[in-house]
């Protein structure tokens, strides 16, 4: 199916967000006084899998390898721009400041990154106008028309997989070693912005990845808990997170 689309400056997709985000986006975002997070979450791995199970295969690649007590994963660490209300940087006639240099996630909206979703418009922010306009976003053959977007869908898959590793030296840091259960919930972390830009920095000046130790699955539920526990996973409880850490699940717990 043909989508057309055409903004219509609504501002709606530039308030109170997490926006996905590199890491040079990050060191950015931070460098100009706004705040960043890392979303943690953890993927059994106890094998490689098979050559045509290409969704695990885009996993993998935006993510690093590391172990949980007995039991081999993989930590997929998003950066996240937050902010309550407007984004600071959305000027009073929503045009956007630094639109030069916005980021890659910005220019993607409302298309999707990831190949194994489907644009839904449900889901999206924009008013029902936006998508009555003659201009394609996506031909029927599921292809981005606007070479702009195409162009950021890459540049955002790239550096999902070029970051991995540096997110990895980034947690060794940090000392950020829990995560949520992928699909279940994350483990959101909050540094100090200053501290967090520095590590972004150091790590993101290369240097071989770093062995941060043994992560921590955390859950909000009780059966989730005991099966991590059988399975010989070094798991925790949401409610024994402390510091900057916090829970954010996707589904309704218990523990």
């Amino acid at each position: 199916m043909t989508i057309h689309f055409s903004c219509t400056m609504c501002g709606r997709c530039c308030h109170g967000l997490r926006l996905p985000i590199g890491v040079d986006e990050a060191m950015a975002w931070l460098r100009d006084g706004g705040q960043v997070q890392l979303f943690c979450e953890a993927i059994p791995w106890p094998e490689e899998p098979p050559a045509d199970n290409h969704l695990a295969w885009y996993k993998r690649r935006r993510s690093f390898a590391a172990t949980s007590g007995r039991l081999p994963v993989r930590v997929i660490v998003s950066l996240m721009a937050v902010f309550e209300g407007a984004c600071p940087n959305l000027q009073p006639d929503m045009r956007c400041g630094i639109y030069e240099r916005r980021p890659r996630a910005c220019r993607v909206y409302p298309a999707e990154v990831n190949p194994f979703y489907a644009l839904d418009r449900e889901t999206k922010l924009c008013p029902p106008e936006a998508w009555q306009s003659v201009e394609v976003l996506q031909s029927e053959d599921g292809n981005w028309n606007d070479p702009e977007v195409a162009g950021a869908i890459v540049g955002m898959r790239e550096a999902d997989a070029r970051d991995a590793e540096v997110k990895k030296r980034v947690c060794a840091i940090l000392g950020i070693l829990s995560s949520g259960l992928s699909n279940e919930g994350v483990v959101i972390h909050a540094p100090e912005p200053g501290r967090f830009l520095a590590a972004l920095e150091a790590a993101a000046a290369g240097g071989e990845g770093q062995d941060v130790g043994e992560w921590q699955i955390v859950s909000h539920r009780r059966a989730t808990l005991d099966l991590l526990q059988s399975a010989g996973t070094a798991s925790l409880p949401s409610t024994a997170l402390a510091g900057t850490a916090s829970f954010m699940g996707f589904v309704a717990g218990d523990a």
